[in-house]
């Protein structure tokens, strides 16, 4: 036990906060489990399980393209969407071969993820060269091609394969596809998929989950996901030290499309109808507010991001009254009571500073020592005598 307790405290911050959202996500799943059981969830709320998970994993994915690489993307639909239909279609025409509904469930949701991936693919390489408004105008013009695509799309199965036509004229039925009297029809244009098979669980989402989690964390965490944040933080920077552009931001968008995929395929399979209006504008919009209000960037939640912006006002108001640490009492020079007197330094008392001041030195400088900082800016610093900064605007 002690070895055990040794190991956990040697892990790094980060994997300990990992491991804490694993555990949270599993405690979750538990105490839901036990509810549903216990026959404490009425009907609606049991039904809407598989879709919570749907979401959880569109919003994880989604956080991946904006929080993580700094992109503002409008189509996240549109690759839930491509994994749905992918996933209903591979589901629905399996149904003779493997029987397993779990197996299934598990090869359609592959599926989606491959066809979502090979879509944001194909969509990532131009588009990528777009950044902010550009990029997020695109993405959304993507999300509504994919829907009107999916509503002209016919697809049926039998004994000879499957059967696709696209009715762009509007002229075409199910009956032209040309299907065997035993055939089934799997998509019928704007009216989309009908009669599917439910299969998606409530594990089967607490498993995605989890999968998703542990794709993007040790993303994020790897050498790829520090390149991919140097690219949000400054992009002209990180290009100037070799990093690859186009590679990694292609390697974030297509990640977070194929788990849009995946979760699309999960939620396509929990309806036995399906239409493709589902996946419009405002789900896109939707995922895009639960990244928000959960914290763009975090994993973990809003309450991770609170606890940070406390650390960070602590350590503002500290670094704020570091330059007046020679005043009595580290008092700001605005606080009542406030009595200044001159700082010793090396070479005696301060001298009136230079005109031109040494702001931006200062401030640097007095992050590592919680003294009067010497100007290099001011010929005075050579013969070692520390200088005040002009205002409380130019220390800070």
């Amino acid at each position: 036990m002690k070895k055990l307790i040794q190991k956990i405290k040697g892990l790094k911050k980060t994997t300990k906060v990992d491991f804490a959202t694993y555990l949270g996500v599993i405690l979750a799943f538990v105490i839901v489990n036990l509810l549903r059981t216990g026959g404490l969830l009425n009907r609606s709320l049991t039904g809407m399980l598989v879709p919570i998970c749907a979401y959880i994993v569109m919003a994880v994915s989604l956080n991946l393209t904006v929080g993580i690489l700094g992109e503002l993307s409008l189509g996240h639909a549109g690759f839930m969407s491509v994994g749905a239909f992918s996933g209903v279609i591979a589901a629905q025409s399996l149904q003779g071969s493997i029987p397993s509904a779990p197996a299934r469930l598990v090869i359609a949701i592959l599926v989606g993820a491959v066809f979502a991936a090979a879509a944001g693919f194909i969509v990532g390489v131009p588009v990528l060269r777009l950044r902010g408004d550009y990029l997020a105008i695109v993405t959304l013009a993507f999300g509504e091609i994919i829907k009107e695509l999916i509503n002209c799309l016919l697809v049926g199965y039998d004994s000879r394969g499957l059967h696709m036509a696209f009715n762009i004229s509007g002229s075409l039925t199910i009956n032209d596809l040309g299907l065997e009297p035993g055939g089934m029809a799997i998509i019928k244009g704007a009216q989309g998929a009908t009669g599917t098979t439910a299969i998606s669980t409530f594990t089967a989402g607490f498993v995605l989950i989890m999968i998703t989690l542990v794709i993007v964390l040790n993303l994020v965490r790897s050498r790829a996901g520090r390149a991919i944040m140097a690219l949000r933080d400054n992009r002209i920077a990180a290009e100037s030290v070799g990093v690859n552009v186009t590679k990694y931001k292609l390697m974030a968008f297509v990640t977070s499309a194929s788990l849009a995929g995946a979760a699309g395929a999960l939620y396509g399979l929990n309806y036995s109808n399906l239409a493709a209006s589902k996946f419009s504008f405002d789900t896109s919009i939707l995922v895009l507010v639960y990244v928000v209000l959960g914290g763009a960037g975090q994993y973990v939640g809003v309450h991770h991001r609170r606890r940070r912006a406390v650390y960070s006002a602590r350590g503002a108001a500290g670094v704020c009254r570091l330059p007046y640490a020679g005043v009595r009492g580290g008092a700001h020079p605005g606080d009542a009571g406030h009595q200044q007197r001159p700082a010793q330094g090396p070479g005696g008392p301060n001298p009136p500073q230079a005109k031109g001041g040494c702001g931006q030195w200062l401030r640097k400088r007095c992050l590592k020592r919680a003294k009067w900082c010497p100007c290099p800016a001011c010929p005075s610093s050579r013969s070692g005598t520390w200088v005040r900064p002009l205002s409380w605007s130019a220390a800070i």
